[in-house]
């Protein structure tokens, strides 16, 4: 059976559901995308690593040719929910729109992956010198449980990996870090006619904002890096919640915030320092507070501004290397010893939106760069 057509695959991509959230009744398996692209794959001459990371969700490890060294490129399987009364087209068809090929995933990110195979399939003739890896992880858009594993598991991948998330085809080598964290204060309730009865959680949170907004302060003022358009980082009171009635002391006081860190900043660095700052709080106001991270953190990421990989990328695009606030699974890839970029044809802009769409005129120029790396990485002695 002959392999399906670029577009073929795009849309037999596109669908596929594979949504990954952390609300169970939305959530869905990414096996039958990890299905196709093995199909696929394999009939290429791939040798296939299906690796199971959690009841219903894979990762998938594609090599072609083997030894140290090479080329990885990855991206993750799964996407974000969807409303598809929202959408003006069926999310889950390829839709050709003004020049413009609309569908969930199109831009983030299960197009890159059709994009990826048309870019190796004039070079399967020649000889590899090292190989080419083709990873599709699952959860990305959750909890990046499959990049975890990946990085948990230790074995080493390539040279080299490319990430095809939506950066408009411009390299990025710096991202922040991302860490979503709750503190939950328990006081005592009381009757608000007498402060004595009770301890109030709701001022006790109140002075443990108070301290967070000094350590923001603090590392505002000693880390910067003018590579990002907001250089500083940042530190967000998303939501709060506690006590129940004007005339009793609050009882309990939760708040939930997001801290984007810098290279170069440690996040468990950074949760010492919170917690150093809670405790003379709870032991001031006699109430006992719970601090802990809501997910596990994604690292900020930073590759070197002369990596080769760097330096290789900026060549065959034109573009010097940027920085970008969103995460990635970059961090994770780094620790296996792979030089790591984020690099993809899609824009972030239309990333989880209604109407998510991949401009067809990035086609043409995202396959000749993939094949320029490949060329690269695989074709040519190390």
């Amino acid at each position: 059976m002959p392999l399906p057509s670029m577009k073929e695959q795009f849309a037999a991509l596109i669908a596929t559901p594979s949504v990954s959230c952390t609300q169970a009744s939305l959530d869905q398996s990414n096996r039958p995308v990890i299905d196709l692209l093995a199909s696929w794959l394999g009939d290429l001459g791939f040798a296939i690593d299906i690796q199971p990371v959690s009841p219903g969700k894979f990762n998938l490890l594609a090599s072609f040719g083997t030894g140290p060294g090479g080329l990885v490129l990855a991206g993750h399987s799964d996407t974000v929910p969807y409303d598809a009364a929202l959408w003006k087209t069926d999310p889950l068809k390829l839709t050709e729109v003004d020049g413009r090929w609309v569908g969930l995933g199109s831009c983030d990110m299960k197009g890159f992956f059709a994009l990826a195979i048309e870019a190796v399939l004039p070079l399967l003739d020649q000889p590899f010198k090292q190989p080419l890896l083709i990873l599709a992880t699952c959860d990305e858009e959750s909890s990046m449980s499959g990049a975890r594993a990946l990085a948990a598991a230790g074995r080493p991948l390539g040279r080299a990996a490319v990430i095809g998330e939506p950066t408009g085809l411009k390299p990025i080598r710096l991202h922040k870090g991302v860490m979503m964290e709750r503190i939950d204060i328990l006081g005592r309730s009381g009757h608000s006619s007498d402060p004595s009865l009770g301890h109030s959680a709701l001022e006790a949170m109140h002075d443990a904002i108070g301290e967070l907004r000094g350590l923001r302060l603090a590392w505002q003022r000693e880390y910067r890096n003018p590579q990002f358009s907001v250089p500083q980082p940042t530190l967000n009171f998303g939501c709060i919640h506690g006590g129940d009635n004007p005339n009793r002391i609050c009882g309990q006081c939760s708040l939930e915030f997001d801290l984007r860190p810098l290279p170069g900043m440690d996040p468990q660095v950074l949760r010492a320092a919170i917690r150093q700052k809670l405790e003379p709080v709870a032991e001031r106001h006699k109430v006992k507070i719970d601090y802990a991270p809501l997910f596990a953190e994604v690292p900020p990421f930073e590759q070197a501004e002369d990596a080769e990989l760097v330096r290789v990328a900026e060549r065959l695009t034109g573009h010097r290397a940027e920085a970008v606030a969103f995460g990635t699974e970059a961090p994770y890839l780094q620790r296996l010893g792979c030089e790591t970029l984020v690099l993809g044809p899609g824009d972030i802009a239309c990333a989880h939106q209604p109407g998510e769409y991949l401009e067809m005129s990035r086609l043409t120029p995202t396959v000749r760069l993939l094949r320029e790396l490949i060329e690269h990485y695989c074709l040519t002695p190390a």
